[in-house]
């Protein structure tokens, strides 16, 4: 027990953050993800709607703080709209709703006059993209009748990335990643998302999508990819608003934002990886 205690506190120290509660939230979070898919899939679509507009409360926010106007009401509206034009149309429906809402928005910010404009449709656009967007490649995850299965997948492949680099980058990690984005991220924890997710993506695709071992090697690598690059993208984001997190709504975590990361680059490529060897096959 004591080695545990130990084990704890040295993560706590070199990471910064609470081990145990950071836990507690991701495995409330895959609990609630769990119960929404096996339940009924519309609900599973609004928790990751829920999702996107808390961390549009967030990124709002951070802009904000800088001296960047974006319309709050505008964005809650069009991340609505995107979530349920991909639920209803597929990524058809996520596309076109997409390409209707960014000049919609763009009219919008015309009456706040020309002086910021270009930062404001800037920061507006990317908000759009980064979060209903891409989050709505979540809800294409979950719609399709095997949506349980191929959701569930995702999670452990994520969970594997996320989990085990944290662990073994803050126990052993040595080596700077990349040190002027994200400092306390190594090689060493890139090395255990590796061997971790590629396993996981062995096991995840063998017993639950029921498909060949090295399907599940190759998108456990490629998941190692976006969720490390999704990670770096809003890191770099938080040093340039000059944030430690973007919020405080999950202990251990900080925001939303700050859970969603990989995620966000993670679901279009799994999405398309799906779809290419469901087209193949």
């Amino acid at each position: 027990m004591s080695d545990i205690h130990s084990i704890n506190e040295a993560i706590n120290k070199r990471a910064g953050r609470k081990l145990l509660p950071s836990i507690a939230v991701s495995l409330s979070l895959i609990a609630l993800i769990w119960f929404a898919l096996a339940y009924h899939r519309e609900i599973f679509a609004t928790v990751v709607t829920v999702a996107v507009l808390l961390g549009i409360r967030e990124i709002v926010r951070a802009f904000s703080a800088r001296g960047i106007y974006l319309s709050l009401r505008a964005l809650i509206i069009a991340s609505i709209a995107l979530s349920y034009a991909a639920w209803i149309g597929g990524v058809g429906g996520l596309a076109i709703a997409t390409a209707i809402a960014i000049p919609v928005l763009l009219i919008g910010l015309l009456r706040k006059g020309p002086e910021g404009f270009v930062a404001s449709a800037t920061a507006t656009t990317f908000s759009l993209l980064y979060l209903p967007f891409l989050g709505g490649f979540l809800i294409l995850l979950g719609r399709t009748s095997n949506g349980f299965e191929r959701v569930m997948t995702f999670v452990i492949l994520v969970s594997c990335n996320d989990t085990f680099g944290y662990i073994l980058g803050t126990l052993f990690g040595k080596h700077p990643l990349v040190p002027k984005i994200s400092p306390k991220k190594s090689w060493e924890g890139l090395v255990g998302s590796f061997v971790f997710t590629v396993t996981g993506g062995v096991l995840a695709f063998t017993l639950i999508m029921e498909m060949a071992w090295w399907i599940g090697a190759i998108a456990g690598l490629m998941i190692v990819f976006t969720a490390t690059c999704g990670d770096l993208i809003e890191s770099a984001m938080k040093r340039d608003l000059e944030l430690k997190d973007m919020g405080t709504l999950l202990p251990g975590h900080g925001g939303m934002l700050d859970r969603l990361d990989s995620v966000l680059i993670s679901a279009p490529a799994l999405w398309l990886a799906l779809e290419l060897v469901k087209n193949w096959t």
